[in-house]
């Protein structure tokens, strides 16, 4: 055990050691926030379904996702003990895995030690990765490019042709936790490429192949007897295409407290640039003085390949927490810039120890206000449980559209907090509410009668036992 202590060993092992040390923190910060949003109708909230059954493993719904059903249902085993801290523990210990995974294919990418470590601390520390570790409804982002990372090294280290079998698994697994996963069948090859580990003759070949199995995917849901909806807000137009692309583009390179620079209810420019200040001599020293590494072979595939990585949300619905499947790709840039310095990396580590401890002042601001904002779902729920007196089967909510904006989990508003009233069920133990409908009207000087209007309506004609009305953090009920 004494090579543990040794200096060199330490030297050369310090981010994973840093984030061995640093996981078990995160996850205590983690635990505490609670599901809010879309978390209350994810398939990793909990199900009280039975796990054997076709609707878990086949494409039902939005997505082909059968490891989030699972953990939904495991979730529904004991709601009050599993969720969301289950939740918590899987995406918190994925980023430790996925981390020690990037160090690892840094290193057999024949980078030196020392841009290994400052690529993989950066990655475990960004802040543009808080949005899905500190989310409750994100271990798909996680483990879709654990698994994807997993399928390079296999790509990348076995020799025999039994690697594209296993190669083409692993991919598939990759997938069935999130579906862009299968694009890291083209991504390797290109990748591999990159870094003079294949020839451009073997590229050819490998790009067909991974072609096919993108093709294959494609197939094997095509034949599902499935049951698909679309989201209206995944059909893409040019001015959400182009919109998602820069804020894709802004949140993957620029570190910066996005809370205080984003959201209009947080904003507070001063500190914002406040938190960008430190990270200036690393963004100089990367993009500046090494631009034009950005025309090489190197950065040009690794941009390829990050612009197919990001497609799939740039064409349908991009949110901060899709940066994390793409991060790697900036990593790769960063890498190559950092290794192409063969003087004195002095200033390389000055600038690097300034966006470390920029990055760790926003992630912990970040994981305070996510816990702040979390607790409206609580507070919100304890509001209509008061309100409401006694248990109420079918429930019918009125939602006052609220002119504030939510960033994430970072800042939400208080309909979505609650989950438009599913989070009752959950503090209610799952007795009540059995069903919740919501409706959203417009805010006005009149809103509050006309919800009111259709309560009365709601609850005489259409035989609702309460009526929820919402009005930013006010909440009324209305009984029968």
């Amino acid at each position: 055990m004494g090579y543990l202590f040794d200096s060199k060993f330490i030297r050369d092992n310090c981010s994973i050691l840093i984030t061995i040390i640093l996981t078990p923190l995160l996850l205590f910060a983690a635990i505490p926030i609670l599901p809010t949003f879309d978390d209350w109708t994810a398939y990793t909230s909990p199900s009280f379904e039975p796990l054997l059954r076709k609707e878990t493993f086949l494409f039902y719904g939005y997505h082909w996702r059968p490891f989030d059903k699972i953990i939904g249902y495991i979730a529904g085993l004991n709601p009050t003990l599993l969720y969301p801290a289950l939740n918590h523990c899987i995406i918190v210990v994925g980023h430790a895995f996925c981390t020690i995974t990037l160090f690892y294919i840094l290193h057999i990418l024949n980078l030196r030690r020392l841009t290994v470590n400052i690529c993989t601390l950066f990655f475990f520390l960004s802040p543009a990765t808080m949005a899905t570790v500190l989310a409750v409804d994100s271990m798909n982002q996680v483990y879709s490019l654990l698994f994807a990372m997993i399928a390079f090294i296999v790509y990348l280290k076995m020799k025999s042709a039994a690697k594209y079998i296993l190669f083409t698994v692993i991919l598939f697994i990759s997938a069935l936790w999130k579906e862009n996963g299968i694009m890291w069948a083209l991504v390797s090859p290109i990748l591999a490429y990159a870094f003079q580990r294949i020839d451009f003759k073997q590229l050819k070949k490998d790009t067909v192949i991974g072609i096919g199995i993108g093709l294959l995917y494609a197939l094997a849901i095509v034949i599902q007897p499935k049951e698909m909806e679309i989201y209206h807000e995944y059909v893409p137009t040019i001015r959400t295409v182009i919109v998602s692309f820069f804020k894709f583009i802004f949140i993957s390179f620029i570190t910066i407290d996005y809370l205080y620079l984003l959201c209009d209810a947080k904003r507070n420019l001063l500190l914002a640039v406040l938190t960008f200040i430190p990270t200036i001599p690393f963004l100089y020293t990367i993009y500046i003085k090494k631009r034009h590494l950005l025309t090489s072979r190197k950065d040009i595939c690794i941009i390829f390949c990050m612009l197919l990585a990001a497609a799939p949300h740039i064409f349908t619905v991009f949110s901060m927490m899709h940066t994390y499947g793409v991060l790697i790709f900036v990593i790769l840039i960063i890498a190559v810039a950092i290794d192409d310095y063969t003087d004195n990396c002095k200033h390389i580590l000055i600038s690097s120890v300034l966006l470390t401890a920029s990055s760790l002042v926003i992630d912990i601001h970040l994981c305070y206000e996510s816990y702040k904002t979390s607790l409206l779902c609580r507070e919100m729920s304890m509001k209509a449980i008061e309100k409401t007196g006694s248990a109420a089967e079918n429930v019918f909510l009125v939602i006052i559209e609220d002119d504030d904006k939510k960033l994430s989990s970072f800042h939400v508003i208080p309909y979505e907090a609650f989950g438009w009233g599913r989070a009752v069920e959950y503090f209610t133990g799952y007795k009540w509410p059995k069903e919740v409908t919501d409706t959203t009207i417009e805010r006005s000087s009149s809103a509050m009668t006309v919800a009111e209007q259709i309560a009365r309506k709601k609850i005489c004609s259409e035989g609702y036992d309460c009526v929820w009305i919402v009005n930013k953090s006010d909440l009324k009920a209305i009984r029968k």
